[in-house]
């Protein structure tokens, strides 16, 4: 494939100014395999060491791209390896992953970096002791740092669904909210649960950098709502031929402009660029908004029959039209729906066009699943891991990533407010199903893999 030039990059200017195009992320994913220890404190100055010999210009590299061609990079992240793992041989309480936690959030904000992703646990196999123990300290280690984020994996195509995790995870989502109420239970926006998950992932807060991948890579995330619903205006009365070839052209020149940071900051880092993933992320600005795309496709508003279909037809030209722009496009390339991070979607909340089941029925065609969703701060445990068991079926049985990030906002009822700040963006209460899943949830056990896992 040949390099885009320059030239290339600069003409799509306006893209930036007027239209909301920018580079999401470039995330450094790092390998912390070689930095476990026995002893605590021998392993938090391995992690520091090992981040900092690849990481220490990181930042400088994102600016220095972004001051010299005029492209925005938004935000600078790092992804560990599967901290599950890593913390195993020495910590046994929660004051030990606390400790190990600190260090981590500390050196990447000594880095200005803006997240670091890895709390993370691959569970869908089932829970070990370790497992269970990391998993229970996650609301204390979500409320005492700042910019790390954490995932579990509890389930897979291949695997089936750990119903145990799926528990848990509802009880951990319950009790970080209460540990950061104080802050409208930011920790649970820095929490995700999924299905499926990708090793290449450049997104927070479910990105970790998966022990498939090698020792350091960069991915790129690239995203453009603003420029898709600006092309779609042009196609504005045609039909659905014209609007698929318009969707993919367009997806084209986003994913090119990431290719060309991505393989600009590969060199200067001396690091392997790996991944391109386009993904239509929305902001809180006006004319960034994913809904707006779907509505300028027919709809009168986002939730309307009709939405899931056009919501499908955009993930796959997004991908179809990405997929020849760069070298290897990857991560979870499509659209995302979050609400709060989404004023489209956030109005169709507000006049009662979008509830939180068409959302679901949504994931099944989008890139990820329920993102950034406020729910009343007195849902049950059992009812947000009703709520999780559902997506990530939805994900198993279809082979597709999907995740849950779910904020039950303490305090808030439903028709209330939450605001989280900066691209987190704010959020209305949405309501939920008060009819109990406790029982269904309380069996625990697993549910074993679909019977098309087993191709090989």
């Amino acid at each position: 494939m040949s390099m885009i030039s320059v030239e290339q990059a600069i003409e799509t200017t306006e893209m930036f100014s007027k239209e909301h195009l920018d580079v999401r992320t470039i995330t450094m994913g790092i390998s912390l395999l070689d930095t476990m220890n026995s002893d605590v404190d021998k392993l938090c100055k391995n992690i520091e060491k090992k981040i900092l010999h690849y990481a220490s210009n990181l930042v400088e590299v994102a600016d220095g791209l972004s001051e010299r061609y005029g492209i925005p990079i938004v935000n600078k992240r790092i992804s560990i390896t599967p901290m599950s793992i890593i913390t195993e041989p020495c910590c046994k309480k929660d004051v030990d992953y606390i400790k190990v936690a600190k260090t981590i959030d500390n050196l990447a904000k000594k880095l200005k970096v803006d997240f670091i992703g890895g709390w993370s646990a691959i569970l869908s196999g089932g829970l070990t002791y370790n497992d269970k123990r990391f998993l229970n300290a996650i609301p204390k280690v979500l409320s005492k740092t700042k910019v790390l984020c954490s995932s579990v994996v509890v389930g897979s195509t291949k695997a089936g669904l750990d119903m145990d995790a799926v528990k848990l995870c509802g009880e951990i989502i319950k009790d970080t909210a209460k540990l950061t109420k104080n802050n409208n239970s930011i920790g649970c926006a820095k929490f995700v649960v999924f299905s499926n998950s990708t090793d290449d992932n450049p997104f927070m807060a479910g990105a970790f950098h998966g022990i498939s991948q090698g020792e350091v890579v960069l991915n790129v995330g690239v995203s453009g709502p603003g420029v898709v619903r600006n092309a779609l205006l042009s196609a504005k009365n045609q039909d659905f031929t014209t609007l698929c070839e318009t969707i993919k052209k367009i997806a084209f020149k986003i994913t090119r402009i990431g290719q060309f940071v991505g393989t600009e900051a590969s060199k200067r880092l001396g690091i392997p660029l790996g991944i391109i993933d386009l993904s239509l992320a929305p902001t809180p600005a006006k004319g960034d908004s994913v809904a707006d795309v779907l509505e300028l496709m027919g709809l009168e508003s986002v939730g309307a029959p009709g939405t899931t279909a056009a919501l499908a037809m955009l993930n796959d030209q997004v991908k179809k039209g990405g997929i020849m722009a760069a070298r290897n496009v990857g991560g979870l390339s499509g659209a995302f729906i979050p609400v709060s991070e989404d004023q489209g979607m956030i109005n169709a909340v507000l006049k009662k066009a979008l509830t939180i089941e068409k959302l679901e029925a949504m994931t099944c065609v989008c890139s990820v699943g329920l993102d950034m969703i406020a729910i009343p701060g007195d849902t049950s445990a059992e009812t947000i891991s009703g709520i999780i068991a559902d997506e990530m079926m939805i994900g198993i049985i279809n082979q597709k990533t999907t995740a849950v990030r779910i904020i039950p906002a303490y305090g808030k009822k439903a028709g209330d407010k939450v605001s989280f700040g900066g691209l987190l963006g704010y959020a209305p209460i949405m309501k939920v199903n008060e009819f109990s899943c406790k029982d269904f949830i309380n069996r625990g056990g697993h549910i074993p893999a679909p019977v098309h896992s087993f191709k090989n």
